[in-house]
């Protein structure tokens, strides 16, 4: 990381969601703070299976 940072962050959430907007926020050039409560990240996507709509394989 090179660029300069505009200011911190903090993401509350390490699902897919709230681990896209960090990847995104940070590669904007923003510090980022991800926060999750459980002690593993995915949220309700490791839960799952399958995905749609192309029946991947989730785990």
């Amino acid at each position: 990381m090179t660029e300069k940072v505009h200011g911190s962050v903090l993401v509350l959430g390490g699902g897919i969601a709230g681990m896209q907007a960090s990847l995104d926020l940070a590669n904007s050039g923003y510090l980022v703070h991800l926060v999750e409560k459980s002690s593993a990240i995915g949220g309700l996507m490791s839960q799952l299976d399958k995905t749609f709509p192309t029946n991947d394989c989730a785990m």
